[in-house]
């Protein structure tokens, strides 16, 4: 007789209720792209994604020269998030226009595998340093090659970037430099703050991209992904370069111009803060930061959510799962405020054969909250109040 082991007791059978919680990405986590000839190379080695954990010792790392340490002060002024620098070669040449002409294809850099350079190499950072940047800049650059092809990096990472609006600081050629961009990922501002240099204490420039970046990592960290930049203090800034008019009751200014060419301009107001909520996209559904920021953190939040269900048998049931699991997160994003509604459903699409060749096709669409932008409230002169008028 064989010998078989004869159960006489009592075995417990672990088991899971309900569906899997989609976490939201993590959105705050920064991209920049600098020039540093004083950088420590060891800590900054050229066109290699780094991780900043402490932005003040990265600082510090950073040299006196070029564009790094002025930004990693920036954004450290705001906020205290992690994030990816690539430290790139400052551009040369026997002339001025060829320097210029070098650094922009340093920036730029190089795609394709193995040799990516320049802010092509922010495309490896996430198997470099393990974190995705979800905000990036240049900043302290301003020609139009350098911010097309952020825009281009800002969608294959699906982040949003911030870039000067263009080289001449005058209102019509900043919005004559928008026209060249319809990259909805991409978000031009105009102009600069000043800020207290720390080894001198005196005023000097502090780039506005940076700023932003360090603004919008701060609000993904408090308000959420749905809030714009504009009209929220920045920390750490003492003035704006160039100054622009504007008045809360008249769009005729220049703040309202720039904002009509979807540009954000700087303004003070009790305090200086940014004032605009448009970017670069050519399809006005995505006009709005809060609309690209929105679609980019559910999609994202979405497919990442999905890697636990891939490869198991494909059931209704696994299929309502999939569904309920994300219109779990919709529920939860819309009792937060940070969405208006969201629906996840089964398509049409999914007919015998294709479910049988293993593809199952769910849709969702969504309401993104626009920015309160223009608020009209109308006045009418009357005298019925006097109807009531006594002389007590």
């Amino acid at each position: 007789m064989a010998l078989t082991p004869r159960r006489h007791g009592v075995k417990i059978i672990e088991g899971a209720a309900g569906v899997a919680a989609l976490a939201l990405v993590a959105t705050s986590v920064w991209g920049l792209v600098a020039v540093a000839p004083g950088a420590d190379a060891d800590v900054f080695p050229l066109n290699q994604p780094v991780l900043v954990t402490d932005i003040d010792a990265a600082a510090a790392a950073a040299g006196a020269d070029g564009t790094l340490a002025r930004s990693l002060r920036a954004i450290g002024d705001q906020v205290r998030a992690i994030g990816v620098v690539v430290r790139v070669a400052p551009g040369e040449g026997a002339t001025e226009g060829e320097r210029l002409a070098s650094q922009n294809a340093n920036l730029i850099g190089l795609g394709g595998v193995g040799e990516r350079t320049g802010m092509q190499a922010l495309l490896d950072a996430e198997t470099v340093t393990g974190v995705r940047p979800r905000i990036i800049a240049a900043p302290g650059f301003s020609e139009a090659t350098v911010g097309a092809a952020l825009g281009v990096l800002a969608a294959k990472l699906n982040a949003i970037a911030y870039f000067d609006a263009g080289p001449t600081r005058t209102v019509a050629a900043a919005a004559a430099f928008r026209e060249g961009f319809g990259q909805r990922e991409l978000f031009l501002t105009f102009g600069d703050f000043l800020a207290a240099d720390p080894t001198t204490g005196e005023l000097d420039i502090s780039y506005a991209a940076a700023r932003a970046v360090g603004l919008r990592a701060l609000l993904d960290q408090t308000e959420g992904y749905s809030k714009t930049i504009s009209n929220v203090p920045v920390a750490g800034v003492a003035g704006i370069t160039p100054a622009v008019s504007w008045d809360l009751q008249d769009e005729n200014t220049e703040a309202g111009l720039l904002n009509g060419a979807d540009i954000t301009c700087l303004i003070r107001r009790d305090g200086y803060r940014f004032w605009g909520n448009r970017g670069c996209s050519s399809d006005p559904r995505y006009a709005f930061e809060s609309a690209v920021r929105t679609n980019q953190v559910l999609r994202d939040t979405i497919a990442e959510g999905m890697f636990p269900y891939l490869d198991k048998r494909l059931t209704p049931a696994l299929a309502k799962d999939i569904v309920e699991a994300i219109n779990a997160l919709f529920r939860r994003e819309m009792a937060a405020g940070r969405i208006i509604g969201a629906e996840a459903y089964l398509t049409e699409a999914n007919t015998s054969d294709q479910l049988a060749a293993g593809k199952l096709s769910i849709a969702y669409d969504f309401t993104p909250p626009a920015p309160l932008e223009n608020l009209e409230i109308t006045a009418t002169i009357t005298d019925e109040y006097y109807a009531d008028f006594t002389l007590a």
